[in-house]
C-alpha cells in the first residue's frame, strides 16, 4: 500500500497492521516509483491511500508496464482531500469500510483514459483516473498555495480559481469531435464527478469507451458565479452555457499557452491528444 504521510495516515494505517506492505511516499513521483516495483515483484493489489494524485501516480506507475494491466488489481483508500475518483467508484469514504471493500476483492474492468503531450520538449504519455481539464481549472491547479490547502482544504482551490480568471484566458480548439469546436475551458471525463460528489458529465460512464467532454464557450465572471451555484447544487453540466460531447478519442490545440491539467495535477500545456483504452484497468469496487 502506497501513502502520503499525514497524520490521519499514520493513524489509520498503523490499525491496519500486517495486512499488507506499506510503502509511504516521501515526494512528488514517489507513489508512481513505488507502484512500479511493487509491480515488477508480482503484487497482485496495489493500494493507493491518499486522494486523486496519489490515485494517479500509482495507476501510471502499474501502467509503466502494459503486461501489468492483465494482473495488477488497483485499490484506492479514500484519505485525500475530495478523493473524486473514490466518489465515482461508489467507494466509502470512512477508511475502514474502504478497507473492507479492499479486502473483498471484488474486480470490475474499466475504461483507461490516456492523454499524449510534449513536455520540455519530449514526448509524454500519461493515464487518469477520472478527469483532465484544460484552461482555467489547470490555471488555478497551478496556483493553488499548497501550504493554504493544508489548513482549508478545498477553499484553497476557490482563492487560486479567483486567480487565475484574472489572467487572459486561452481559445482552445477541439478537434476530433462531429465538428471543430472551441471555447476557453474545456473538461474531459471518464466518470460523472468532478470536485467532489459534482456531476459533470450525467452520460458518462467507467466503461462505455467513450470520453466525455464538457467545454464552456467563455470564461466569464458571470460563468464563474453560475459554476459556483452549480458547485452547490451538486450540477455542474447545465452551468455557464456548456456544451457536452462524447468521443474515443480528439486533440486539444490552442495559438497561446493553455494550461493542462489531470487528476488535480497540472502536466504542461497543449496541445494533447485524448485517447481511450477500454475496460484495460482493473479495480476493486463494492
Amino acid at each position: 500500500m502506497l501513502w502520503r504521510r499525514t497524520w490521519v495516515s499514520w493513524w489509520c494505517l498503523d490499525s491496519i497492521g500486517a495486512d499488507c506492505a506499506l510503502k509511504p511516499t516521501t515526494a512528488p513521483g514517489a507513489a508512481r516509483t513505488l507502484a512500479a516495483e511493487a509491480a515488477r515483484e508480482d503484487f497482485e493489489v496495489i493500494v493507493a491511500a491518499g486522494g486523486d494524485g496519489t490515485v494517479n501516480e500509482v495507476l501510471n506507475g502499474i501502467a509503466e508496464d502494459p503486461e501489468n494491466l492483465l494482473r495488477v488489481r488497483l485499490g484506492v483508500l479514500p484519505l485525500g482531500t475530495i478523493n473524486v475518483f473514490a466518489r465515482e467508484l461508489g467507494l466509502s469514504l470512512d477508511w475502514r469500510r474502504a478497507w473492507g471493500i479492499i479486502r473483498r476483492g471484488r474486480v470490475a474492468a474499466i475504461d483507461l483514459p490516456q492523454v499524449e503531450f510534449t513536455a520540455n520538449g519530449e514526448p509524454q504519455r500519461r493515464y487518469f483516473a477520472q478527469l483532465a481539464g484544460a484552461g482555467l481549472d489547470a490555471r488555478a491547479i497551478e496556483l493553488v498555495n499548497w501550504n493554504l490547502k493544508k489548513k482549508i482544504g478545498f477553499f484553497a482551490y476557490v482563492v487560486a480559481v479567483m486567480s487565475a480568471f484574472r489572467r487572459e484566458p486561452s481559445s482552445i480548439l477541439i478537434d476530433g469531435l462531429l465538428q471543430p469546436i472551441s471555447g476557453e475551458q474545456v473538461l474531459v471525463g471518464n466518470g460523472r464527478f468532478y470536485g467532489g460528489p459534482v456531476v459533470v458529465f450525467p452520460n458518462a460512464k467507467l466503461s462505455d469507451g467513450l470520453l466525455d467532454v464538457c467545454v464552456f464557450p467563455r470564461v466569464t465572471w458571470r460563468t464563474v458565479m453560475s459554476c459556483a451555484l452549480g458547485l452547490v447544487i451538486g450540477r455542474l453540466h447545465k452551468a455557464g452555457g456548456a456544451r457536452h460531447f462524447q468521443a474515443a478519442s480528439f486533440t486539444l490545440t490552442a495559438p497561446t499557452p493553455a494550461p493542462l491539467e489531470i487528476d488535480g495535477e497540472k502536466i504542461g500545456e497543449l496541445p494533447a491528444r485524448f485517447s481511450i483504452r477500454r475496460q484495460l484497468l482493473q479495480v476493486l469496487v463494492p
